[in-house]
Parts: C-alpha cells; sequence; structure tokens
C-alpha cells in the first residue's frame, strides 16, 4: 500500500514537471489558472478576464442603479387635470330671476333640453361626449372648445357666451364619464384594470391594490411606470419601504407588474451548487455566497472566486476587448475574479452586484486536486 502511494506520488511529481497544468487530473472544473488563461480560449472569442476591486465593483454597481420614480417623474401633484377628447360632460344653467332665457320656455328632451321647471329659470342639459376636436355644443351658448380646460375654466367660457341673453347667468359643469383621466394597471397582477383618478390623487400603491395586489411575493416582483415617453421601474419592495417613491398617478399612466424569477448559477467549489433564485431588489456577490454555504473549506481556491458574464460593451475598459465587432447585443464576454486571499474583498464583494443569469464558479485549490487523485 505505502509503495503504491509513493508510486503515485512519483508520477504525480513528474506530470507536475513536465506537463502544463489543464487536464492533467480529474477534476469537477477549470482551475484558476485556467480561467485566467480564458482570454485564449478557443471556445469562445474575446473573454476578457478583469480583476475585481473596490473602484470596478463600485463603477458597475452605479451604472447598474436604476433611478427612482422621484428621480425621474418628480413628486409633486399637478394642481388641476384638464378635460380632454372623449370625457363626458353635464351641463346647468341658472339665470337671476326674472329670467330671460329660460324662465317661460319649455323645451322638450327630444330637442336636447330638460326643463326642471318653467318659471324656475335654469336648465340641465343632457350630458355629452367631448369630440375628437375638443368641443361640445351649449345651446345658446355655440360650440364650446372644452379640451385642455378645466372645468372651472369651461363654466365661465359658457357664462361669457351667455351675457346679454340670459339675466346674470351662472353655469355648472360636471363630469360624469372621465375615460381619458385613467390609469392602466397591467402585467402580473390578480386582475389588470383602469382605474380612474379622482381628486383625491391617487398614488402607486393605489394602483396596484385596485388591480387585486401582485400575484407573486412582494420581494420577487418590480414596479414599470410609462409616462409621456419616459419608463422607469423599481423593485416592489423598495416602493413600499419608501413612501416618497409612491408618487401620485396622472392621466395616461401606465404601470406595470413584473414578476422576474431571477436567478445565478453557482458551481464548483462551494456549500452546494444551485440555481439561486434572488430578489428584485438585487443580490451582492457576498450574499449569494453566504446563501450557497460560503467556499468549501477543504477544496475551494480563495484566489480562484470568478463570475462569468456578458457585460455591457460600455462597462468595460476599451483596452481590453479584443473583438473585432462588438456583437448586435452590445455585450461581451467577461470573466471578473475575486481573489479573498485579500482580506479587503469581503469589503469589494458587498458592493460587487450579480445580475441574472451569471455563472459563479469557485476553482478547486491544487491541493485539492491532490487528493482525489491519490484516491
Amino acid at each position: 500500500m505505502r509503495n503504491a502511494i509513493l508510486w503515485k506520488l512519483l508520477v504525480l511529481s513528474f506530470l507536475l514537471v513536465s506537463l502544463p497544468a489543464c487536464g492533467i487530473m480529474p477534476n469537477s472544473g477549470a482551475s484558476k489558472i485556467q480561467v485566467q488563461r480564458a482570454s485564449s480560449s478557443k471556445s469562445l472569442e474575446g473573454i476578457i478576464v478583469q480583476k475585481v476591486d473596490a473602484d470596478l465593483a463600485g463603477k458597475l454597481r452605479l451604472a447598474k442603479t436604476h433611478k427612482s420614480f422621484t428621480e425621474v417623474f418628480g413628486s409633486s401633484k399637478p394642481h388641476a387635470y384638464p378635460i380632454g377628447p372623449g370625457d363626458t360632460l353635464s351641463v346647468s344653467i341658472w339665470e337671476t330671476p326674472p329670467s330671460m332665457l329660460f324662465g317661460n320656455v319649455s323645451v322638450s328632451l327630444q330637442n336636447g333640453v330638460t326643463n326642471s321647471s318653467t318659471n324656475s329659470g335654469s336648465q340641465t342639459f343632457p350630458a355629452q361626449m367631448v369630440l375628437d376636436d375638443g368641443t361640445i355644443n351649449v345651446p345658446f351658448a355655440g360650440r364650446v372648445k372644452v379640451a385642455g380646460r378645466s372645468v372651472r375654466e369651461i363654466e365661465r367660457e359658457i357664462a361669457r357666451r351667455l351675457q346679454g341673453k340670459a339675466n346674470q347667468p351662472q353655469v355648472m359643469v360636471q363630469v360624469a364619464q372621465r375615460p381619458s383621466f385613467q390609469v392602466a394597471v397591467l402585467g402580473d397582477v390578480n386582475r389588470s384594470t383602469n382605474l380612474p383618478l379622482t381628486p383625491k390623487g391617487e398614488r402607486i400603491l393605489d394602483a396596484l391594490a385596485s388591480a387585486g395586489g401582485a400575484t407573486q411575493a412582494v420581494t420577487k416582483m418590480s414596479l414599470q411606470l410609462s409616462r409621456t415617453g419616459k419608463t422607469a421601474s423599481m423593485p416592489l419592495d423598495l416602493i413600499i419601504e419608501d413612501p416618497k417613491q409612491n408618487i401620485p398617478l396622472q392621466p395616461g399612466d401606465v404601470l406595470t407588474a413584473l414578476y422576474q424569477p431571477w436567478t445565478i448559477s453557482i458551481l464548483g467549489a462551494t456549500g452546494r451548487n444551485q440555481d439561486l433564485p434572488f430578489e428584485a431588489r438585487g443580490i451582492s456577490l457576498a450574499q449569494a455566497l453566504a446563501r450557497t454555504g460560503g467556499l468549501n473549506d477543504n477544496r475551494a481556491d480563495p484566489g480562484g472566486v470568478f463570475v462569468f458574464r456578458f457585460e455591457e460593451a460600455k462597462l468595460v475598459n476599451p483596452s481590453l476587448i479584443t473583438l473585432p465587432i462588438i456583437p448586435p447585443s452590445g455585450k461581451v464576454p467577461v470573466v471578473y475574479q475575486v481573489d479573498f486571499e485579500d482580506p479587503g474583498s469581503f469589503l469589494v464583494t458587498q458592493n460587487f452586484m450579480m445580475q441574472d443569469k451569471d455563472v459563479m464558479y469557485v476553482a478547486n485549490m491544487p491541493s485539492a486536486e491532490v487528493e482525489k487523485f491519490m484516491r
């Protein structure tokens, strides 16, 4: 038995001295040296290997941080929402006695007027929809442009037109229906809906509640808000935690609830290999390692922790890119290396954020390969 072990050691020593450090011994994956040489890979052109330091981790995190709702849209509530085409308005007119226009006139409903009392000096006209050109027709006042105006502005305009026809006319305009004054709530909600906005000033979470809430756990959901050509998204749990992000909605907003089952693949000398799901707010490299049991004490090479990613080319140092043409996706293959033999790396990994479909690989230390060979 002893002779057999000595023979293996002699053979192993010879191989280590005379052959390159690749493919000599059975292993569960690439060694640290092999990964570091990935830039010369024959299976994928242009791989970039880059060590992660505090500056790089901070730069990547800043570039991937999405702007909040308040940064993109602000948080103020508009003072008044104008009337728009498709809205339905009801107009009522009163006169001060003695009535000049409505007091002794009875007009049938078929002619477009309902007379509440022949001598009352008031009339309520049937509700009518604002036309595509933004107008409604008011008897004795003519065709009135209402689109883009507030209710108070419309009342003043109709009263102005009735001067000289009615005795000190008073006008009240009521909004019967307001399809232009709605927010669409879509996506991974229990029921998609159009939420009518009221003077209360409905906010993002009000809209989500009106749709029956999200279909998945809060930590796995993002909300995307689209408004007048701008779009932003935030994790739902961050909106709940920070009330400032629960901003007032505006007519025409589209709120989309997104369930994004993000995962990263954990391979190599860790506590367990798995596809690790993570929350919408993201996960750091340190958190990912902790959730998979950390580095394997008996196998892991602390200097050989790698993250494989197709990274946006604009975030990579141009001098490191060897591809003759950037792919249409705008992404290049990058391998990020973290050296846990440097104590500072434990701080750096807290700031290095993982991304969906990343592959984290922990190489075996050379002594672990020797141990497997000896078995």
